[in-house]
């Protein structure tokens, strides 16, 4: 079984969109949830392996959008760890 483990960002919200879509081609990121600066959690996405491009524009739209209303975010990556091979 597979466990997760957590990535922090802080980023401005115009790197938002930038730090996303380099997240979204790297392998393992399960979900990827953007927090304000107090926390609390703007929008949570996850994510499927293999999301096609025309899946994922409407999400990096939704994002973009709930960005530009902040201008210092948390960026949080959840990554699938894989579990040691015996």
């Amino acid at each position: 079984m597979a466990k997760e483990w957590r990535e922090e960002f802080a980023v401005n919200g115009e790197e938002v969109l930038k730090k996303v879509k380099e997240l979204l081609h790297e392998a393992g990121v399960t979900k990827i949830i953007l927090k304000n600066e107090s926390g609390h959690t703007i929008i949570e996405v996850p994510l499927i392996i293999g999301a096609l491009a025309a899946v994922i524009a409407p999400v990096l739209a939704a994002i973009g959008a709930a960005a530009a209303l902040i201008t210092r975010c948390t960026l949080v990556v959840v990554r699938e760890k894989p579990e040691p091979e015996k």
